[in-house]
């Protein structure tokens, strides 16, 4: 294994140690990716997130903001805060993958152990990609119901339920469904391009929106006096609202190195994730607010802003029926992409990486689409309330999750990855659970779900609610704890 000139700071392990770690019975899909066949420079960790930033789900989210008192100003605040939180989490947890070229799945084991891993890899694979993809693809079925009805009039009327959703909306899952599973078989090499031309396409089409919606405003001045509802808003609700949108982003960020692993440079995603997740929250702001002002003028205050799929209403309020269809496939777009590169791919690494006898990434990926659609999701979005459970809920797994992967790489290991270690013989003697890190994160997980239960406990209440950074901080610090006992007691 060394360190090779022509790229720099990047670690190769050699083909030798490819073949072995092969015959180990590794699939090709989770081996170490060697630097002269990585592809991804800095323009690419810029584009990746520009489209899936602007997906319905997130929008969904943000409207529960106004429903808890937040003003159109403090709106801007909460998501500029979250940009810039998500964009350190991308640097951060995924540097040890753009060194290693190691997958996710695969880095686990150098924090939990090589059995222990399973652990953390089910909660982001399977439970979190599963329930991701079914809100992701109901929301985007949604939107896709007023494209829908606009090209076949009468649509919108269809009669019946099918398992509680109506029945326009059934077919519009369908078709989404089927159109993010065909996306996401394309393969990476496609998903790349896909990313690197689509994404700007939906820039240049949502700021047409953006213009539009001010246009219905009237100026920038009167969007930002928008606040539909006259609350107190506390520090503990605002820093609630910033932790259930960079939860919306927690499970890329746990797994980033799902994509770093692909990096040219370790500075190809430390100057490209910031850049590209800052500039698409800008203009997703934008349209946050314009859109919202707009459904307020249009509908003079009228609309139940606790109801999150409000925000179909404000798209449709632009009025111009061209530019309403464009905006909500643009839209439909980046949730397409979120849901392959944020949900559908990390489950399948994840449940490759575990089980290569049984799966492959494409056929693990379809099963998390199917077993997305048979929870039922749209029961999430029934109201802003369980929209942010779901958060704390989400938020309680990967907070910690992400404090034991940064204190192990950055404090245990002082940025190194046994590389030998995370591909060991299955038969040879290697450490199957880390016990005190997955310690860590069962304690974390009761702390900061706790006040669901115990909603009598203010603190806990308030844990809950703040669930991502009270599990990182949890989970960083309770590690980072365990390390210097653990080295005390090594101490001669």
């Amino acid at each position: 294994m060394s360190t090779t000139s022509s790229y720099r700071d990047l670690v190769d392990p050699g083909a030798d140690a490819i073949a072995t770690y092969a015959a180990r019975g590794y699939a090709e899909d989770v081996l170490p990716v060697r630097p002269q066949d990585r592809s991804w420079s800095t323009p690419q960790f810029i584009t990746v997130w520009m489209a899936p930033i602007h997906n319905i789900l997130s929008y969904f989210t943000v409207v529960g903001f106004f429903a808890l008192g937040l003003s159109a100003k403090h709106v801007v605040a909460a998501i500029l805060l979250s940009a810039v939180i998500v964009s350190i989490g991308y640097v951060l947890n995924g540097q040890a993958s753009a060194r290693y070229g190691v997958p996710f799945a695969l880095l686990l084991r150098d924090s939990f152990g090589t059995k222990g891993a399973l652990i953390p890899a089910a909660i982001r694979g399977i439970v979190a990609g599963v329930v991701f993809f079914g809100l992701s693809t109901v929301s985007s079925a949604q939107a896709l119901d007023v494209v829908m009805d606009k090209i076949f009039p009468g649509y919108a009327d269809l009669g019946g339920h099918i398992l509680g959703l109506a029945v326009p909306t059934a077919i519009s899952y369908l078709i989404m469904w089927a159109i993010t599973v065909a996306l996401f078989l394309g393969g990476q090499r496609f998903l790349a391009r896909f990313s690197t031309w689509a994404n700007p396409a939906v820039f240049v089409l949502i700021s047409i929106g953006v213009v539009l919606a001010v246009r219905n405003v009237g100026s920038f001045s009167q969007v930002f006096e928008l606040h539909p509802v006259q609350t107190e808003v506390t520090p503990l609700i605002f820093i609630g609202c910033v932790a259930a949108l960079v939860s919306n982003w927690a499970g890329p960020i746990v797994n980033t190195g799902d994509y770093t692993r692909n990096a040219t440079s370790t500075k190809a995603p430390l100057i490209g994730f910031p850049i590209g997740v800052i500039a698409s929250y800008l203009l997703f702001i934008l349209v946050t607010i314009t859109f919202m002002a707009s459904l307020s003028v249009t509908t003079q205050g009228e609309f139940d802003v606790n109801r999150p799929t409000i925000f179909v209403d404000a798209i449709n309020s632009i009025g111009n029926s061209f530019v309403v269809v464009l905006l909500i496939l643009s839209m439909n777009i980046g949730m397409t992409a979120f849901c392959v590169f944020g949900n559908m791919l990390p489950a399948g690494l994840q449940l490759t990486a575990q089980l290569p006898q049984r799966f492959t990434v494409r056929n693990g990926a379809i099963l998390t689409a199917v077993a997305g659609t048979l929870i039922l999701p749209w029961k999430f979005l029934e109201a802003t309330d369980a929209l942010f459970l779901f958060y704390s809920f989400i938020g309680s797994m990967f907070g910690p999750i992400a404090g034991i992967m940064l204190a192990s790489f950055f404090v245990e290991r002082k940025r190194t990855v046994d590389v030998e270690g995370i591909y060991a013989d299955p038969s040879a003697p290697q450490i199957a659970y880390n016990w005190r890190a997955i310690t860590v994160l069962a304690i974390s997980f009761v702390i900061t779900m706790a006040g669901t239960v115990l909603d009598d406990v203010t603190v806990l209440v308030d844990i809950k609610n703040l669930a991502f950074f009270s599990g990182l901080a949890i989970g960083f610090v309770g590690y980072s704890l365990t390390i210097a006992a653990t080295r005390r007691k090594v101490a001669p």
